[in-house]
């Protein structure tokens, strides 16, 4: 009666390519009780919208390899062995100026691969891979603050909905998968990491001056109160957002979904999950079928910074791993800080 079983070993083709699916009744998402297989499955069934968010784009992936309550690690640089000889990688530089080759799918078998390699969460880069510097996402990232709520971040969605409608651009809204709201524009690959987030600063002071009860721009917690924080430096370089169909770490194996601007002040983040989710995208198709349509100059917003920037309100400060930028304030707490007027 010796010997050993031989792990489970399924082979499926996915857009011309063979990919082999290893160990498929490892649970996952213990608390649903979804396992590897239904993973993998759950990113086929949502291919499209998927390759919509990750199509040529630097991808860190975070991985569970026995599951979302087990280690977590997050992948940058695709492993030298053992990787199909038709997975495509971009080669990105970190803020440090170190490089990496990430993976970069271009097509749903490189996803489908990752699922393999226990991916859960996709993590794109806010460029392509044919111009790796320069942004063609800006990413407004409306995160709330304790004693708010998703609620609160959909309200916060909605101004800034108007605000962009003044401006004569689209946006695209999606649940983050949690308490809060992302809403993306297409633009121009033709401005830097720092042009970029410089213009999202831009626009979330904008929002702030409008809603000053409900929106903060401040970096540090201690000043933000109970309002919607719009994370600016999420378009700092090397900083990025789980993506359009990407599930998410939890309990529930929530969603990050594209949703119309008209359902948002309604929908409840946590009914998109694992389950609900390619029914929904087979029925009603994807929200953000239309975001590559018309990608968008984002002068008015530098002309805005630049505005801001005559009136005092110059950079803000960049996450604590990033490089001091010139011309960045000071990283320090302001309760902290000895200069600071009292």
């Amino acid at each position: 009666m010796g010997g050993t079983t031989k792990a489970a070993v399924t082979e499926v083709e996915v857009a011309g390519h063979t990919v082999r699916l290893t160990s498929p009744d490892r649970v996952i998402f213990p608390q649903r009780g979804f396992t590897k297989a239904d993973v993998f499955r759950y990113y086929l069934s949502v291919g499209d919208g998927i390759l919509r968010a990750l199509r040529d784009r630097p991808t860190t992936l975070q991985r569970f390899p026995e599951g979302v309550e087990g280690e977590m690690f997050f992948q940058k640089r695709i492993p030298t062995r053992g990787v199909p000889p038709w997975v495509e990688t971009a080669e990105i530089t970190f803020p440090s100026g170190r490089t990496a080759a990430e993976l970069c799918p271009a097509d749903l078998a490189h996803v489908a691969w990752a699922a393999q390699m226990g991916t859960v969460v996709f993590h794109p880069w806010p460029v392509r891979s044919a111009a790796v510097d320069h942004p063609d996402e800006l990413r407004v990232d409306l995160d709330p603050q304790p004693g708010t709520d998703f609620t609160h971040a959909a309200q916060a969605a909605a101004e800034l909905r108007a605000l962009l409608d003044e401006l004569g651009v689209p946006g695209w809204p999606k649940t983050s998968g949690g308490r809060g709201v992302h809403v993306y524009l297409r633009i121009q690959p033709r401005w830097t990491f720092v042009e970029v987030r410089r213009a999202t600063i831009a626009l979330a002071r904008e929002l702030e001056r409008r809603r000053p009860e409900l929106v903060t721009t401040s970096w540090w917690k201690e000043e933000r109160g109970s309002r919607v924080f719009v994370d600016y430096n999420q378009m700092a370089r090397d900083r990025t957002i789980a993506c359009a169909y990407s599930l998410r770490a939890n309990a529930r194996a929530t969603v990050s979904t594209p949703v119309t601007w008209e359902e948002l002040p309604d929908v409840e983040p946590d009914d998109f999950d694992l389950a609900t989710v390619p029914p929904r995208l087979a029925e009603h198709g994807d929200p953000h079928a239309g975001i590559d349509d018309a990608p968008w100059d984002i002068s008015p917003l530098l002309d805005w910074a630049d505005r801001d920037a005559a009136a005092g309100q110059g950079d803000l400060p960049y996450p604590p791993d990033h490089p001091k930028m010139p011309g960045e304030p000071k990283r320090v707490q302001p309760s902290r800080d000895r200069d600071r007027p009292r």
